[in-house]
């Protein structure tokens, strides 16, 4: 167990480039949608990432992901950069992501696949919440009606993968853990 006030290594820096990478590529699959709000594989990169690195590293791989995008490069969906993008009417769902990499590496740490997925269906809740809210505000709409655009329509295909992110990251770090290479 590392103490807290050691440094990361190089394999753990590596890491977390690798899965903001993830959710990067994963951004661009993508199915634009009549609201604006585009169908995507996002939910089970943060998902994915929180479960394999924990709940720190997966937070900071997530933040690099916002902090690459919001400097211009084209990482957000629709190779979309800016901070325009962190600011627009789906901006709200970037700041959840943070939420579900944190709630899906916490639930690592219970090694209970079942508290896991309470944890990150929570994470996804809360993502669904603040990006309702950043459009609900910057359309001057009521929650309801942003949440019946921007939300309903996607929660059951959002719980889908995060579950999946959940379960696969949780087989990555078995791996890892065999083959020695786990500490990150």
């Amino acid at each position: 167990m590392k103490k807290a006030n050691q440094k990361m290594n190089t394999k753990e820096i590596v890491c977390i480039g690798m899965f903001a990478a993830v959710l990067a590529v994963c951004s661009q699959i993508a199915i634009p949608m009549p609201s604006g709000v585009p169908v995507t594989l996002q939910t089970f990169a943060v998902a994915l990432t929180g479960s394999v690195l924990a709940w720190k590293k997966g937070c900071i791989s997530t933040l690099l992901y916002i902090l690459i995008g919001v400097i211009g490069l084209p990482v957000f969906t629709g190779f979309r950069g800016g901070l325009q993008v962190l600011v627009s009417h789906t901006g709200g769902f970037l700041w959840g992501f943070i939420f579900i990499a944190l709630l899906c590496g916490a639930g690592v740490m219970f090694q209970n696949r079942v508290v896991g997925i309470v944890l990150g269906m929570l994470g996804l809740l809360i993502c669904h919440l603040l990006g309702c809210l950043q459009f609900m505000l910057l359309t001057n709409s009521s929650f309801i009606d942003s949440f019946a655009l921007i939300s309903l329509p996607y929660l059951l295909k959002d719980a889908v993968l995060v579950i999946a992110g959940i379960v696969l990251g949780g087989k990555i770090r078995k791996q890892l853990w065999r083959a020695g290479l786990y500490g990150i």
